[in-house]
């Protein structure tokens, strides 16, 4: 008698795809019921695959409209999803088991390890509890900020304004860019009581959970920061201000967009639309009038996304810093990079460039795609990709009417940025191989 056997997950970012993609098929599921649907019988296989992987990935892409197709358990179940999602997989599954047993495992320690991204095994168990009290403590505070003007500005009654509140601030926190309104954020783009708390939730999600502890322990101490948390802190910084400078620069005057509002409304709009390709997919102001210039603007926002470890995509703004400053020292014909006086060791050097290419081929190769089998430009349909890819959210509205074909592109780009390049590579490879010798060296041209 043959006994099937299922495959032993050897490492750890085995089981973070795996656990994602569980995520995803239970989401499809549940989708699929007639009681998620608003409307009579259940949604499409594609649909519910396609808004599930959005969710669980932290997305925001949308192929219906969300607030119309689905009902209040469809919403549920999205809204579930995201905070799966947000948590990581392995950190929720973790946390049971603290809460089942009060212990954790050395297994289950490296499983959590790979995907909090935290350094030592040691302090993987305060870190898993303190992505859930720090997730949750934040999202509380939004959720009430964004239920008491709801309420009060808007006339809404309070089981509406506080699902309302709830909803978004766990979309924001997460980085999810689900909107409870057809629009997205569009009715509130001049409302700061609105827009700023989202906004405020989105940056906090996008830094990354190690950046946020060491804030809390040392945020008078910035000298004393670790290298990882003073490259997240310069770099964005510098991508927000810069992201927001450059949207409210290009859609000044644009009609479809800024053109219509007084300056305050203006300032307002433009920092929450440079805010959100961190990757939160809400939007203020209709992204498919904006400019193709700040289409292009927001396509490098978006690729860079926000930190490790966080709830943004993107190849992170670690990755970025660390090839800027390899190709700085390289001009400068240094022979080791440092950053903020510590030398950066050369795998990493190695690992950025690594998940650069990948996600370039990614997104050059799924924009062929829609450029060979749509009608759609070039320009909206790198936005599209991009925005996949960095599990942004943000569209010029073409997602909705592409074939199923691409339908079903989106959701690999969206599971495969999410989980990164490197993760999924590693957790297809059924075992590492080390090389016993090293070959003679030699120097081809460059250049």
């Amino acid at each position: 008698m043959v006994r099937w056997r299922w495959p032993r997950l050897r490492h750890p970012a085995q089981v973070v795809v795996v656990g994602f993609a569980t995520a995803v098929a239970a989401g499809t599921g549940l989708l699929m019921l007639p009681v998620a649907k608003a409307g009579p019988g259940g949604a499409g296989a594609v649909d519910a695959l396609f808004t599930a992987t959005s969710s669980v990935c932290v997305t925001g892409l949308i192929v219906v409209d969300t607030p119309v197709y689905w009902s209040g358990f469809g919403q549920a179940v999205i809204l579930g999803l995201i905070q799966v999602g947000g948590f990581g997989i392995m950190t929720f599954a973790s946390l049971l088991v603290l809460l089942v047993s009060h212990r954790i495992g050395l297994k289950a320690r490296l499983t959590a390890a790979a995907e909090t991204k935290t350094l030592g095994l040691g302090d993987v168990r305060s870190v898993v509890t303190g992505v859930v009290k720090v997730s949750l403590l934040l999202e509380a505070l939004t959720a009430l900020v964004l239920s008491l003007r709801f309420a009060t500005a808007y006339d809404e009654p309070w089981p509406r304004t506080v699902w309302l509140g709830v909803f978004h601030a766990v979309s924001a926190f997460n980085n999810a860019g689900f909107a409870l309104y057809s629009d997205s954020l569009m009715g509130f783009a001049t409302d700061p009581w609105i827009c700023l708390p989202i906004a405020l939730a989105v940056i906090a999600g996008g830094l990354g959970f190690p950046v946020l502890f060491e804030l809390r322990r040392r945020w008078s101490r910035p000298w004393s920061w670790s290298l990882h948390t003073k490259i997240v802190m310069w770099a964005s910084g510098i991508f927000l201000v810069g992201g927001s400078a450059f949207v409210t620069a290009i859609e000044w005057s644009n009609p479809g967009t800024l053109g219509p509002m007084d300056v305050p409304g203006k300032l307002l709009a433009g920092f929450f639309q440079g805010v959100m390709p961190r990757t939160a997919g809400f939007n203020s102001i209709d992204t498919s009038q904006m400019n193709p210039a700040s289409w292009l603007g927001t396509d490098v926002l978006m690729f860079v996304g926000g930190a490790s470890a966080g709830t943004a995509g993107g190849i992170k703004v670690t990755t970025f810093a660390v090839l800027f400053f390899v190709m700085y020292a390289e001009i400068r014909g240094e022979g080791a990079v440092n950053i903020f006086h510590r030398r950066l060791h050369g795998d990493l050097q190695r690992q950025a460039l690594t998940v650069v290419l990948l996600s370039v081929a990614a997104v050059a190769v799924s924009t062929l795609a829609f450029v060979v089998f749509t009608d759609y430009g070039l320009d909206r349909s790198l936005f599209e990709v991009t925005s996949a890819f960095a599990t942004v959210g943000l569209s010029t509205g073409i997602t909705a009417g592409l074939p199923p074909g691409l339908h079903l592109l989106l959701v690999a780009l969206m599971f495969i940025g999410r989980l990164g390049p490197i993760t999924v590579a590693s957790a297809l490879a059924l075992r590492a191989r080390v090389r016993l010798y090293d070959l003679p060296e030699e120097r081809p041209v460059i250049g």
